[in-house]
């Protein structure tokens, strides 16, 4: 699905990744994220080649990725989907420290989401939010937005235009993946 593929991300950039469906950009962007092993070619993370064999391991490389179809478990409360499946947490959560740390995320991007509500109470775009505090909240310094807007509302997508130039503006960079 890819060949030949030349692409930079820098601190506080903010990128359009378009393209018909089945075009590649899913592919790259899992790729990126070390969903998915190339054939060929190198990867390099801050002028560093590197290898990301899982998405943890991109994750630890700074690289996160927000996917189309959300993987929240809708029990849970926004903060414990965070946590979920974060192997760097300790054994023992202190509860209110991860609420706030989520909150202050939150507000910091006017990503509009309560650590304590639960995933099943929230809409579509609300979740997406919680998708992105997560990717945040786990160090992502480059955020891959796989087709972010295709669930929104315009009053939603306009709010996460808002989200990503702040992140850029704190010098994330930012790939938003689309086929519109």
């Amino acid at each position: 699905a890819n060949d030949r593929v030349d692409f930079e991300v820098l601190p506080g950039e903010i990128h359009a990744l378009l393209g018909e469906n089945g075009a590649g950009k899913s592919t790259l962007a899992a790729v990126l994220t070390g969903l998915y092993r190339p054939d060929r070619g190198r990867l390099l993370v801050d002028g560093q080649r590197v290898a990301i064999r899982s998405p943890r391991q991109g994750l630890a490389l700074g690289i996160g990725m927000v996917h189309q179809h959300f993987r929240l478990v809708p029990r849970m409360t926004v903060a414990e989907n965070v946590l979920l499946g974060d192997l760097t947490q300790p054994r023992v959560l202190h509860t209110r420290r991860v609420e706030q740390r989520v909150a202050e995320i939150a507000e910091r991007y006017g990503l509009d989401v309560h650590p304590s509500a639960r995933v099943a109470d929230l809409s579509v775009g609300e979740r997406q939010r919680v998708e992105i505090v997560k990717t945040l909240y786990r160090g992502a310094r480059v955020l891959l937005l796989d087709e972010p807007t295709a669930v929104l509302t315009p009053q939603e997508a306009e709010a996460l235009f808002g989200t990503v130039r702040a992140m850029a503006a704190e010098g994330k960079g930012v790939v938003f993946i689309s086929h519109k």
